[in-house]
């Protein structure tokens, strides 16, 4: 089954995150054909995409995860700022500000799946939250212009109280996201 690590964002961001997606969307007039817009209940902030995992091997990840998770207090993360990666873009994301105490448990996460034999990230943690897979270089010129003014733009605070694994199911309508274990926070 295909899994990732992530940390939720609550309610009131979806909420936020869905107006913001329908502004965008109203000033660019994208086609469906040029840009597939995330929806709001799919958006989470990945920590550790693991790819293809054997069922059996779903219990230690999520060991790894509740064991990372008692390690830390529960937080808040600034969402601020839209932009895109790639040039011509391809993914429009909301970036997120002050986020010490995520990168380092990121990294302690990183650090426990590497022990237990998955394979670390060559590119560094760029966390963020996927609003948009940009499907034309059309579509990434006129959504990169678009954004420019909403660079550093404040999106809202979301609190972290939670590791969660998720299992991945790609469809012809999107991807199906299934909760397989969340770990509270301390």
């Amino acid at each position: 089954m295909r899994c990732f690590i992530a940390v939720d964002i609550d309610e009131a961001m979806r909420e936020e995150i869905a107006r913001l997606q329908d502004d965008l969307q109203q000033k660019t007039s994208l086609k469906r054909s040029e840009a597939k817009w995330v929806e709001p209940e799919n958006i989470h902030l990945t920590l550790k995409f693991l790819g293809e995992v054997r069922d059996q091997e779903i219990s230690e990840i999520c060991r790894i995860v509740e064991g990372t998770a008692a390690d830390y207090e529960r937080f808040s993360l600034e969402i601020e700022g839209v932009g895109t990666f790639g040039s011509p873009a391809r993914v429009l994301w909301a970036g997120l500000r002050d986020k010490p105490v995520l990168d380092t448990l990121q990294e302690h996460l990183e650090e426990r799946l590497a022990n237990a034999g998955w394979p670390r990230e060559n590119k560094k943690f760029n966390p963020h939250l996927t609003l948009c897979r940009i499907k034309s270089a059309h579509a990434g010129k006129v959504l990169q212009k678009t954004v420019q003014a909403k660079a550093t733009e404040p999106l809202g605070t979301v609190f972290i109280d939670s590791i969660c694994v998720y299992k991945s199911d790609l469809t012809n309508k999107g991807p199906v996201y299934t909760l397989i274990s969340r770990s509270m926070l301390k």
